[in-house]
């Protein structure tokens, strides 16, 4: 008998059957084979926008004569800035920018108009949140037009001599908490968010499939111990390399990037325990779903890729459509990204960053929960 048999066309086509039908019996493998493309296409097609428009902004109108309202008129017709409300102090809008609530405060100081007839160059002073210079650097370029278009009909006859090539504004930009528009300010930290979030799902997501795949998962259902137990058992380790983590990439930040750090870093701390329970519960979560090691790390990159791409991390969050942007809160990245940013940038403390704390700790209860009660249906 030959070692070596002829190729065989029938021998090939069997085993093509055969992987067809594993294929169609793993029907989450399938699941994700057509599910990962479309969620690509859908994101980069139709979510993803390197120019953010409609970005919410607040108005200080201290003066109410003609071409102050004008100029008012004038920002609320552009596409790049969708006001939210009139403040009336500094204080107020300043606050509005630290808590992440508006992207720009644009301040028309008092006698704005009296000074522009008079011909002595009004300051126009636009403060915007630089601390993502993608989501804010196309609205900015497009202010010198808009001022120029603004004007052209107020000065006219007698004012005429104003014409906008005389530059009868004097237009002030404040980059606020990123002055230099350095994007390893955005960058740095948000890797922070990405690095913990893949590396504690995929961590976790193999937790129980490993037991079952080496043969232990018995000796575990045989102990005397509570699903939650169990669960809590095998979360809390990491934990601890979650901090180590956190601690490798905030050295860097400071010693190697330069990135400023005005916060508190025991509140950074903190907020990062809850992040990092929030994503081993989403992974000790897959651990139960998913039949073995590779159904697990299917399921994680499933998750990881929209989460990464509609949290605001590689392109502006503000800039997707209102059904990404509602997708993408439900994402703990997407609000962690927001209290680290606020907190080394903008020196952000437990009330700035209490409104984006709260939904990832509601995240990691409802993660927990769904894997208790998954696990306890392994354990009949």
């Amino acid at each position: 008998m030959s070692r070596h048999p002829k190729f065989s066309l029938a021998r090939l086509l069997g085993i093509m059957v055969k992987e067809f039908t594993q294929m169609r019996r793993d029907r989450l493998t399938f699941a994700m084979m057509l599910g990962i493309p479309l969620i690509q296409l859908t994101l980069f097609g139709y979510a993803i926008n390197s120019d953010p428009r409609h970005l919410p902004a607040a108005m200080l109108l201290a003066d109410r004569g003609p071409q102050g309202r004008t100029l008012l008129y004038a920002f609320k017709n552009s596409t790049y800035f969708d006001f939210k409300q009139l403040v009336a102090t500094e204080k107020e809008g300043h606050d509005l920018l630290a808590q992440g609530r508006v992207q720009f405060v644009i301040n028309i100081p008092e006698n704005f108009s009296r000074d522009l007839v008079r011909g002595d160059r009004p300051e126009l002073l636009v403060e915007a949140d630089a601390t993502d210079p993608a989501a804010t650097g196309f609205a900015l370029g497009s202010l010198n037009s808009l001022l120029d278009n603004a004007l052209v009909n107020d000065l006219k006859g007698p004012l005429a001599f104003l014409n906008p090539t005389a530059g009868p504004v004097d237009l002030r930009v404040h980059a606020m908490y990123n002055p230099e528009i350095n994007t390893q300010y955005n960058i740095v930290p948000g890797l922070m968010g990405v690095i913990l979030t893949m590396t504690m799902i995929m961590i976790t997501g193999l937790a129980i499939t490993r037991e079952i795949e080496r043969g232990t998962m018995e000796n575990l259902l045989s102990m005397p111990t509570r699903p939650s137990e169990v669960l809590l058992g095998k979360i809390v380790p990491y934990i601890l390399i979650g901090y180590v983590q956190v601690t490798v990439i905030l050295v860097a930040a400071h010693f190697l990037f330069h990135v400023p750090m005005h916060g508190s870093i025991p509140l950074l701390l903190v907020v990062a325990l809850i992040f990092i329970a929030a994503n081993l519960a989403m992974g000790i979560t897959f651990s139960t779903v998913a039949k073995n090691q590779l159904q697990a790390m299917q399921m994680t990159f499933f998750v990881f890729l929209p989460s990464m791409l509609l949290s605001g991390f590689m392109f502006p969050f503000r800039g997707m459509p209102v059904w990404a942007q509602t997708i993408g809160e439900v994402f703990p990245l997407t609000h962690f990204l927001r209290i680290v940013r606020g907190i080394l940038l903008k020196g952000n403390g437990l009330p700035d960053v209490a409104r984006e704390l709260w939904p990832i700790a509601l995240f990691a209860v409802i993660m927990l929960t769904i894997g208790v009660k998954r696990y306890r249906q392994t354990l009949d």
